[in-house]
């Protein structure tokens, strides 16, 4: 059977990356961002070589999401469930960097920014995951991306370093919790809205990374653990 992938922060990046590759794959993806205009495009755009409309293999479903708020989210799984069924995969994956990456010391960083940072960065996966808990399958995976900063003290990255390492922390939690595997996937630099990195990987290249670690990896490898591109290499040579 197909799964049934929910995906928030699914309009640009990494997200929308990952929804295109589940949707190639078969999956029936929900996705979802804070800019609803921007779900409709992107659910259009994934539709147009999707599935033929009476199976839910392979077709993208959309709703308006912000995960600062619970009841988006509550209302968003309900919906995919609805749609398509108990959910195989959830992948937290909506966040914000307030400024540029290299660019916002710590010690120069608004108490504004800081709060609307791990509202949606840490509690915002707290929020995406408590909401699903009561739609997920049996075997269900739930990723989190992070990356490097949220272990190693990088200059200028100011709350959004703190709220990766956060975002993991709670993972973690998840993993020793729920039934479900919970874990963390770490794709290394990567070029999007948020870093902005010229010389980083494409979204693209990472996307398998992201569908291996949710469907082929050792669930007791993902669980409470974190998987990265040596991992996803030397499991795929």
């Amino acid at each position: 059977m197909d799964p049934t992938v929910a995906i928030t922060g699914a309009t640009s990046g990494i997200g929308r990356a990952v929804a295109e590759a589940f949707v190639d794959e078969g999956a029936f993806v929900a996705v979802s961002g804070r800019d609803g205009d921007a779900v409709d495009r992107a659910v259009a755009a994934l539709n147009e070589g999707g599935g033929d409309g009476d199976d839910p293999a392979g077709v993208a479903w959309g709703a308006r999401v912000d995960v600062r708020d619970e009841f988006d989210l509550e209302r968003f799984f309900e919906g995919v469930a609805r749609e398509a069924g108990p959910i195989d995969v959830v992948f937290a994956n909506a966040a914000v960097f307030h400024g540029g990456p290299g660019e916002r010391p710590i010690d120069e960083t608004s108490y504004t920014d800081y709060d609307d940072t791990m509202r949606t960065n840490a509690r915002g996966v707290f929020a995406t995951v408590s909401e699903a808990v009561p739609h997920l399958a049996e075997d269900a995976r739930v990723v989190v991306p992070s990356g490097g900063v949220a272990r190693e003290s990088r200059p200028g990255m100011g709350a959004y370093a703190v709220s990766k390492a956060a975002a993991e922390a709670v993972a973690r939690g998840f993993a020793a919790d729920l039934s479900a595997t919970v874990g963390v996937v770490d794709p290394g630099l990567v070029a999007t809205d948020l870093t902005g990195k010229e010389r980083a990987r494409d979204p693209e290249s990472v996307a398998p990374l992201f569908v291996w670690a949710a469907t082929e990896a050792p669930a007791e490898e993902l669980n409470g653990e974190r998987l990265g591109l040596r991992e996803w290499k030397a499991a795929t040579r």
